[in-house]
């Protein structure tokens, strides 16, 4: 599941990914992140990973395209977690984005908005 993360600025979108992403969970983000960006122009993203068991095929296709089409339009991608493979996924993915990309502890979720924010 993914569920917007409310946040003051226009300009910084949160989201807490749960569980296993669907199809339908790609039909509501990609939205939510479009019209921001059409918008404000390019923003930063905070994904939240709380239990998060990965994709099911059809959505790991949505998220490789959403990946493809967006990687010019973030400026900072914070990803909060806390397991050491999340860490490592921010790692994997810095090549794909144009945004500087930083990995918080979830005990951290306050300085990844502050970073967010500076920008």
């Amino acid at each position: 599941m993914i569920e917007p993360l409310n946040h003051d600025s226009k300009k910084v979108l949160g989201f807490k990914l749960s569980g296993k992403l669907h199809d339908e969970d790609y039909k509501t983000f990609v939205p939510l992140v479009d019209a921001a960006i059409a918008e404000e122009g390019k923003v930063n993203l905070l994904a939240q990973f709380e239990d998060f068991q990965g994709w099911d095929a059809h959505a790991l296709w949505d998220d490789i395209k959403f990946d493809t089409t967006h990687c010019t339009k973030f400026k900072r991608i914070a990803l909060v977690g806390d397991k050491k493979w999340e860490e490592w996924m921010a790692k994997v993915c810095k090549p794909f984005t144009m945004a500087k990309v930083k990995y918080f502890d979830v005990h951290q979720i306050d300085d990844a908005w502050k970073w967010l924010d500076e920008e």
